[in-house]
């Protein structure tokens, strides 16, 4: 049952954007979602791409080409900002703890590799709760299901990479096909679009009601 009464925090937390994609279609999906988001997105984006841990990676320079959000490679229980496009390396994956801080999971020797975007996908569920939206683009197997199902039983909200409400097959069809339904399928510009008018409906529903941050002063 999707879990659908959000704590009272979550109504100003910002939304978690998570992102994960595997091979060269979904590298080049994650460049093009990246290109359509705008810069004033007031959410955190966190990317997953698989990765082999005992290579040097250059995603950090090739996302940011394109991002029209920063692109950061954080550290240990940093705090996540909003309006950032954060990855991890190689072999210290990208997970959410507690309070908005940064969790770099170790991944040496492939430990993780087509797990990556599951153990994202099920950190966010578990703290970001209802400001939650996952995103899968394009690759091979089935990481990211499980994550998925979790983001949803939070009360989160799910997205896949498709074309006229079919998944995209591999990582999208995967996902669609792995536990329930699916908030939202869509090409790369109609998903950022949908994430926009997500987190914008959230933004204008906060600032409409200044006794609401009277309360928290």
């Amino acid at each position: 049952m999707k879990v659908n009464s959000p704590r009272a925090e979550d109504e100003f937390d910002p939304y978690f954007v998570a992102i994960g994609a595997s091979g060269s279609e979904g590298l080049s999906d994650l460049r093009d979602l990246l290109e359509a988001l705008p810069a004033s997105l007031r959410a955190i984006v966190l990317v997953v791409l698989h990765r082999p841990s005992d290579r040097i990676s250059h995603l950090r320079q090739v996302l940011a080409c394109r991002s029209k959000l920063p692109v950061t490679i954080p550290d240990e229980d940093q705090e996540f900002r909003v309006g950032v496009c954060y990855i991890g390396e190689p072999a210290a994956h990208l997970s959410l703890a507690a309070r908005s801080r940064v969790h770099l999971i170790e991944g040496a020797h492939n430990k993780h590799r087509n797990e990556t975007v599951d153990l994202l996908f099920a950190s966010v569920a578990a703290h970001a709760r209802t400001r939650a939206i996952g995103v899968v683009l394009r690759g091979a197997l089935s990481d990211g299901s499980r994550g998925f199902a979790a983001i949803h039983l939070a009360g989160g909200i799910t997205m896949v990479l498709g074309a006229r409400g079919t998944a995209a097959r591999g990582m999208p069809s995967n996902a669609t096909g792995y536990n329930g339904p699916i908030d939202f399928t869509g090409s790369i510009d109609a998903i950022a679009a949908e994430i926009v008018r997500r987190v914008a409906i959230t933004a204008q529903r906060n600032l409409g009601d200044p006794a609401q941050f009277a309360s928290r002063a």
